[in-house]
């Protein structure tokens, strides 16, 4: 199955709201820390339902804000969640983005990156379409230090890139841009139980939850283009 056939399939089925609300946790304070000046160009690969660039209008005073999905349903689900005229989706592979060398101010990702068909070709995309100056913030839970995710590849059809944090250094260092900063954000917004409540049906215990989620979290790599 492709990314577009799956996400297809999610968006009609409503789970873009769902996926919203699980990435907020932590996707919130990503775009805090993003330097977004008053009417600058924000893009936001796998955009989803569209909250980010939406987020970067009503919080960072956004110029112009773009949301690619490869899904077309994605697309259209987003577009109907937003009349801000300065916001567009479009449908688009990461690989090959419909857009002018210099011509974006920071691009934003957020549990989509892995996602990409060749992701060192992605990142040669962003450095392209950055301006200089212009940051990347990309943001996966499923990496390799993350080992509660390792197993979601086996839910999921599509392909995905599980890299480590060095990894991405590296592939964000050899596309041409400066890494300016790695972090692990944690999620502090799932409720994790009382002892007593375990095992769950997710989880053998209490202490793999809290590593999951307060000490792995959301780890955000930020390139800066030359």
């Amino acid at each position: 199955m492709s990314v577009r056939e799956e996400f297809d399939d999610w968006a009609a089925d409503g789970r873009d709201k769902g996926m919203e609300d699980r990435h907020w946790n932590t996707a919130k304070y990503v775009l805090a820390r993003m330097p977004v000046e008053e009417g600058e160009t924000v893009l936001d690969l796998g955009t989803g339902s569209g909250y980010a660039v939406r987020a970067l209008r009503d919080t960072q005073s956004a110029g112009r804000a773009y949301g690619l999905d490869g899904s077309p349903e994605m697309a259209r689900n987003a577009t109907d969640y937003t009349d801000d005229s300065q916001v567009g989706f479009l449908v688009g592979d990461f690989d090959h983005l419909p857009f002018a060398d210099d011509s974006i101010d920071h691009v934003f990702t957020m549990e989509a990156f892995y996602y990409a068909n060749d992701p060192h070709q992605t990142l040669r995309e962003v450095a392209r379409v950055l301006r200089p100056g212009g940051t990347f913030f990309c943001a996966v839970n499923y990496y390799d230090e993350n080992v509660h995710s390792h197993s979601w590849q086996d839910n999921i059809e599509v392909e995905m890139t599980r890299w480590s944090a060095d990894e991405y250094r590296e592939a964000f260092r050899d596309a041409g841009l400066y890494v300016a900063e790695q972090d692990n954000i944690p999620d502090r917004d799932t409720e994790i139980p009382d002892e007593s409540e375990f095992p769950t049906d997710s989880w053998d215990s209490r202490e793999d939850m809290v590593e999951r989620y307060r000490e792995f979290g959301t780890l955000l790599t930020v390139g800066v283009a030359p």
